[in-house]
């Protein structure tokens, strides 16, 4: 019997179909929708980076370098960054428990972790005074009713998002989507996110640059800054 060595760190080799790049060329001149991103009216959105994810998935360990980039450059130019974090009070609903079972249920009730918001979140980050921590009881950060993003983004008149964390094809991508769908510009950071595969993880990158947003790696969005100025 193998163990799975508790610091391995894994990297995503993550893709994106060249006929789905062609696709947008065609339609509006230009591969990526987005060229430019004013620091002042965006929010990197980490999602769900907490001990119940990180210390379970090798590709969420993996990510953590590119996130604290991002966070520490949108940081020092202007930008907001924020957080997300499953609720404690949030209980799995009895029409989830019968979809999930009793055993993934009881494990999902414990998985928000105990102690302050900012203690909650993955030790290897760097919180500051300034950040925003919210709590959802949905899988999206931005699903109305359930989380209260939207009206704290509209405060500070952020117009663009940079969806990072975990687990892409489940709350980051449920995030990417109703971001959009509030009017936000979306931009998933293709080496930011992590799933439990390079398959779902490229399933959700090919569904959100198809329809809901743009795709970039930390490299390119952290141009985007640069070419701010």
């Amino acid at each position: 019997m193998t163990t799975k060595p508790i610091h391995e760190v894994k990297i995503h080799s993550w893709y994106i179909d060249p006929k789905e790049y062609a696709r947008h060329e065609n339609r509006r001149g230009k591969r990526h929708a987005y060229q430019t991103i004013k620091a002042s009216s965006t929010a990197l959105v980490v999602v769900d980076m907490i001990p119940f994810f990180v210390n379970e998935n090798p590709y969420c360990r993996g990510i953590i370098p590119n996130i604290a980039r991002l966070a520490s450059t949108l940081r020092a130019a202007g930008g907001s960054i924020v957080w997300a974090l499953p609720a404690v009070e949030n209980r799995v609903s009895d029409v989830k428990r019968e979809f999930f079972g009793d055993k993934v249920a009881d494990m999902y009730n414990q998985s928000a972790g105990s102690g302050s918001l900012s203690d909650r979140i993955w030790h290897e980050f760097d919180v500051m005074p300034g950040d925003i921590i919210i709590e959802k009881s949905s899988s999206s950060a931005f699903f109305p009713g359930y989380s209260p993003l939207h009206s704290i983004l509209q405060k500070n008149n952020i117009d663009t998002v940079l969806i990072t964390g975990t687990v892409t094809n489940v709350c980051c991508e449920s995030s990417a989507r109703d971001a959009r769908e509030l009017g936000y510009r979306v931009i998933m950071v293709a080496d930011a996110n992590a799933a439990v595969s390079d398959q779902s993880h490229n399933a959700t990158l090919h569904t959100i640059y198809r329809s809901f947003g743009d795709v970039r790696p930390t490299e390119e969005v952290l141009g985007l800054f640069a070419s701010e100025n």
